[in-house]
């Protein structure tokens, strides 16, 4: 039979025969058996020595039985408590477990292992007890614990936020008879969508738009890489050792390289575009991005037509340059997958068909295109939307 043989056992009783016969059962049990001769002295050597368990008579001189319970249970609530009575009827054993007892027991007790067995379960109730508290305790402090690191978190993410604002490009952009505009709806606070341009030499403008791989922090770092990388090729350009901020498919190459060289086992998709404006021709290329721009000029709006492979897959991704005669006045509108996701078609094809029919109102600006596509509508994005719109004329 399971006992503890450290726990410690405070038997009371005025009774010396009982409380002796019980007390040497009980140590021969291997407890440890503290002996009071009435309630007063059990409630004394209870403060001192902080039994495990207390077995009391119902009867006694003073202070009785039930007065001894609601002491010990008032100083130490979960304290498991005995009552033993020669004394007594239903009424006394109801209002013995009522006030706390752990179990009551009538004189005389013929068999005590039935006793050492009440004990055993009431020292593995109460051990329960307070190992279910402890786990409260524990929790509720894991709890706290957590709540301030999500606050934390969260004015990280809301500096990261900011931080990551400050890395977009001005919008709007005017640059001759070129306008550029963007919008960013992150799914989380940090966005692994991107989007920048720049104007270079006064002539080409460059933009690109980009999808990282997942979501959170670790895209929205990568998208800073970027900004960092576009930054330095633009540098090197200035400098004149590099070309690749005018050359699309080297552009993306360089991207690819370094992304995987990174060791962030990420990947993304981009659309790079450079227009010459003064012969408003531009040159683009696509690494996996959809859906693809929407050009619209003379009221018709129709997808730019590429392909290629994400960056940051493949060591010999091949990327393919295109080139692109533009007319006088258009409007070139880039997406990421993100706005797929809230379009109401079912399937990916009747999405892209939805989107391309939308541009048939011929949005001029990026407010008139935000409310076309119903973006302020969007409470919960359920992936980072980035938006791109080039307007000429």
């Amino acid at each position: 039979m399971p006992t503890d043989e450290n726990a410690v056992i405070l038997t009371i009783d005025d009774d010396d025969g009982v409380r002796q016969s019980i007390a040497a059962y009980l140590e021969d049990s291997g407890f440890s058996v503290i002996e009071a001769v009435d309630g007063e002295q059990g409630l004394t050597l209870f403060e001192q020595y902080s039994p495990d368990i207390v077995l009391t008579d119902l009867r006694m001189p003073n202070i009785d039985g039930l007065t001894v319970l609601q002491e010990i249970t008032k100083r130490v609530p979960e304290q498991p408590v005995i009552v033993i009575s020669g004394a007594g009827g239903m009424n006394d054993a109801v209002e013995a477990l009522r006030l706390g007892a752990c179990d009551y027991f009538i004189k005389p007790i013929v068999d005590l292992e039935v006793l050492e067995h009440s004990i055993a379960r009431c020292l593995e109730q109460s051990r329960l007890r307070e190992e279910n508290l402890r786990y409260r305790t524990e929790l509720e402090a894991k709890n706290t614990q957590l709540k301030f690191n999500l606050k934390l978190l969260e004015q990280d993410q809301q500096a990261g936020r900011m931080i990551q604002q400050k890395l977009l490009p001005a919008s709007p952009l005017s640059a001759g008879d070129y306008s550029l505009s963007h919008r960013i709806i992150p799914s989380l606070y940090l966005s692994g969508d991107f989007v920048d341009y720049l104007i270079v030499d006064g002539r080409w403008l460059t933009f690109f738009i980009a999808d990282v791989s997942g979501h959170g922090a670790s895209s929205a770092f990568l998208t800073a890489l970027l900004k960092n990388f576009s930054a330095r090729q633009y540098s090197y350009y200035q400098r004149g050792r590099s070309q690749a901020i005018l050359e699309p498919k080297t552009f993306l190459g360089k991207v690819n390289r370094s992304l995987l060289n990174s060791g962030f086992e990420k990947h993304m998709t981009m659309f790079f575009g450079v227009i010459d404006m003064t012969s408003n021709e531009m040159s683009y290329s696509v690494a996996g991005h959809l859906p693809l721009p929407i050009l619209v000029a003379d009221g018709k709006p129709e997808y730019i037509q590429g392909k290629g492979m994400p960056v940051g897959l493949f060591e010999e991704a091949d990327f393919h340059e295109n080139t692109l005669q533009l007319p006088n006045t258009f409007t070139l509108n880039l997406f990421s997958d993100g706005i797929l996701e809230i379009l109401p078609p079912p399937d990916l094809m009747a999405k892209e068909a939805y989107l391309l029919n939308l541009f048939s109102g011929e949005p001029k600006d990026m407010a008139e295109l935000s409310q076309l596509l119903a973006l302020d509508t969007v409470e919960e994005a359920p992936d980072d939307i980035a938006v791109l719109m080039i307007v000429k004329g």
